[in-house]
C-alpha cells in the first residue's frame, strides 16, 4: 500500500487516538522555511486548458437537490437529523455534456445563523479517495464556528464511495496481496511478483469499474465542483481542501479563476513535482518526521533510524506471526508511517516499536490495518482503489522497474527506513495501468483569482512544507498567500490555534493575512 497523499491527520488523531490533542505548535522541527515576508516575483501565467469544453445543458445546471435524511455509511453511525444527503448528476465526460451522466453524492448541514449565512463551504479531506460524505459529519465539531455562517457541504468525488466508487479487487484478493507481496523486492522473483500484482490491481479496476475509470481525473472533478457550486446556488466557490484536496483546489482555481470565492489549501501537494519528485519529497518528509519523533524521545535520530531499519530488515527475512496473520516488512512500515501523520500518535509508535522488537507484532499490524482500511472482520474499504484510480488517471508518467531501481541508492541515502519502498512505489503504483494519464504535473496558475490561503506545516511528512511554497508561487502573485505553521503533522487547522484563527477570520470576515505569515 502506497503512502502517497492520504487522508488528513484529522482522521488519524480523531479516530485512532480519540481524545488526544496535537502538540504540533510546540514541537521542534528541522525544516527551514524559505518563505519571506514578500510575495514571489510575478511569473508568466501558464496557458489555460488546451481546449474549452462545451457548456453544460440546462438539465444539469438547473438541478435542484432532493435533500433527504442520510443513511448510515458501510462502517459507521448514521449522521444526525441535521445532516441531509442528496445526489446530483454530472457529465461522465465533460467533453460530451449532453451524453451519459454519473452521480456525485453530497451531504449538507445548513448554517445555524440564517441571517448571517455566507453560502456553502465545500470540503475535500484528501486521499485522493476520501469520502466527504462519511468524514464531514465525524469531523464537524472542528468546523462548528464555520458552520454558523456556512452550509457545511461534503461530497464524494467521482470514482469515490457514493459517486460511482471504483472497486478493483475483493477482500480475499487484497488480503492475499498484502500478506505475500514484498513492497521492497530484493530478488528477481520478488520483483516479478510485485509488478504482476500491481498490474493485476489495475486489470481488476478495468473489469469492475470500466465505465468510470477513464474519467476519474482531478480536472473532471474540478469541473464537477463548479456544477455543484451552481446547483447549490452560489456565485463563487468557497472551499476547504486538505492534502490531495489542495491539488483539487488548485486545479479548480486554474480552470475557473473568476469563480474563486474563499479557498483554503492546507497540507499542500507540490503542483510542480512529477512521480519521482513526489516520491523524493515524501522520502525526505517522512524521514524528517521520524527524526523529529526520535528527538522527542531523547534518541539520536541517526541511531534510532538504524534501529528501525534493522527491525524492518529482520521482518523482511522473517515476518512476525500475529494470530493467523503475519507482520511483514511492508505492513510494519505502513504502521510506522501512519503514526507520523500527527504528533499525538507518537506514543503509539513508541509502544508498537518496543513490542515488535520483543517479538510481538500486534500493535504495528493494527496500525497498518487502520491505514489500509481493514476492519476486525477482514473487510477492506475501497479508498485505496479510488486513490490509485484518480492518481493514475491524473499522471501520464509510467516509470519502469529499471527507473525505480535507479532511484534506490539516492532514496536510501535520504531515508534508510522509507527510501527503498518509495523508490519502488514509483514503478508499482501505475504499472501497466489500463487508462492513459492526463499529464505529468497539474496546472495551478490562477491569474486574476481572489486571494487563496496556502498553509504549509514544517514537519508534515506526506506533503512536505516545500510544496506549499511551490503552490503559492504557482497560483501567482497576489493569489497564493503562504501561511507557515511551525509544527508537526499532516494539516494545521484544528491543531494549530494560530492557523485556525487565521483561517476562520479569512472564511468568516474575508481577512487575508500577509504573505509569509508564520504560526508557531
Amino acid at each position: 500500500m502506497s503512502i502517497r497523499v492520504r487522508m488528513t491527520v484529522l482522521a488519524v488523531t480523531g479516530l485512532l487516538v480519540a481524545g488526544c490533542t496535537s502538540g504540533g505548535n510546540d514541537a521542534a522541527t528541522t525544516a527551514a522555511p524559505s518563505a519571506t515576508t514578500s510575495p514571489p516575483a510575478t511569473t508568466d501565467a501558464k496557458p489555460s486548458e488546451p481546449a474549452a469544453v462545451p457548456p453544460l445543458p440546462a438539465a444539469l445546471t438547473g438541478q435542484r437537490p432532493d435533500w433527504k435524511r442520510c443513511e448510515a455509511p458501510e462502517s459507521g453511525q448514521r449522521p444526525g437529523p441535521e445532516w441531509r444527503c442528496a445526489t446530483v448528476k454530472v457529465p461522465l465526460d465533460h467533453a460530451k455534456p449532453e451524453g451519459a451522466t454519473t452521480p456525485v453524492a453530497l451531504i449538507r448541514k445548513e448554517a445555524t445563523d440564517k441571517g448571517g449565512r455566507l453560502g456553502s463551504l465545500l470540503f475535500n479531506f484528501g486521499g485522493p479517495g476520501a469520502s466527504g460524505v462519511d468524514i464531514l459529519p465525524q469531523a464537524a465539531t472542528e468546523y462548528a464556528k464555520l458552520g454558523e455562517r456556512y452550509d457545511l457541504v461534503g461530497f464524494d468525488p467521482r470514482g469515490v464511495g457514493g459517486s460511482a466508487g471504483v472497486v478493483c479487487r475483493d477482500d480475499a484478493e487484497q488480503a492475499a496481496a498484502e500478506a505475500s507481496v514484498d513492497l521492497t523486492p530484493d530478488t528477481a522473483a520478488e520483483e516479478a511478483a510485485y509488478l504482476k500484482d500491481n498490474t493485476a490491481f489495475g486489470a481488476g479496476c478495468a473489469r469492475r469499474s470500466a465505465t468510470v475509470l477513464p474519467h476519474t481525473t482531478t480536472t473532471a472533478t474540478a469541473r464537477d465542483l463548479d456544477l455543484v457550486r451552481q446547483v447549490l446556488g452560489d456565485d463563487k466557490l468557497h472551499y476547504f481542501g486538505m492534502s490531495y484536496g489542495t491539488q483539487l483546489g488548485g486545479t479548480y482555481a486554474h480552470l475557473f479563476p473568476s469563480r474563486v470565492g474563499r479557498l483554503v489549501l492546507d497540507a499542500v501537494v507540490d503542483p510542480t513535482a512529477d512521480t519521482a519528485g513526489h516520491a523524493r519529497h515524501q522520502t525526505i518528509g517522512f524521514q524528517r518526521a521520524l527524526d523529529n519523533y526520535l528527538k522527542s524521545t531523547g534518541e539520536d535520530p541517526k541511531a534510532g533510524t538504524q534501529r528501525i531499519a534493522r527491525l524492518l530488515k529482520k521482518l523482511d527475512r522473517e515476518p512476525l506471526p500475529v494470530g493467523d496473520r503475519r507482520l511483514t516488512e511492508g505492513l510494519a512500515l505502513t504502521g510506522i508511517a501512519v503514526t507520523l501523520y500527527g504528533q499525538s500518535n507518537w506514543p503509539l509508535l513508541t509502544q508498537a516499536l518496543a513490542d515488535a522488537e520483543k517479538g510481538s507484532g500486534g500493535a504495528l499490524l493494527e496500525l497498518a490495518d487502520y491505514y489500509n482500511d481493514r476492519d476486525a472482520k477482514g473487510h477492506y474499504a475501497t479508498q485505496s482503489h479510488s486513490q490509485r484510480a484518480i492518481s493514475c488517471a491524473d499522471s501520464s508518467e509510467r516509470p519502469t522497474a529499471a527507473q525505480a531501481k535507479a532511484l534506490i541508492p539516492e532514496f536510501r541515502g535520504l531515508s534508510p527506513v522509507f527510501g527503498a519502498f518509495l523508490a519502488w512505489d514509483t514503478a508499482g503504483w501505475c504499472a501497466n495501468w489500463p487508462v492513459k494519464g492526463e499529464r505529468s504535473t497539474p496546472e495551478a496558475s490562477a491569474p486574476g483569482a481572489a486571494p487563496i490561503l496556502v498553509v504549509g506545516t514544517t514537519g508534515d511528512p506526506a506533503t512536505p512544507y516545500e510544496g506549499a511554497e511551490k503552490m503559492a508561487k504557482e497560483l501567482g502573485d497576489g493569489v497564493g498567500i503562504l501561511v507557515t505553521n511551525k509544527g508537526e503533522g499532516h494539516g494545521a487547522y484544528g491543531t494549530s490555534p494560530c492557523v485556525t484563527k487565521k483561517v476562520d477570520a479569512y472564511f468568516l470576515k474575508g481577512t487575508v493575512p500577509a504573505y509569509g505569515t508564520t504560526c508557531s
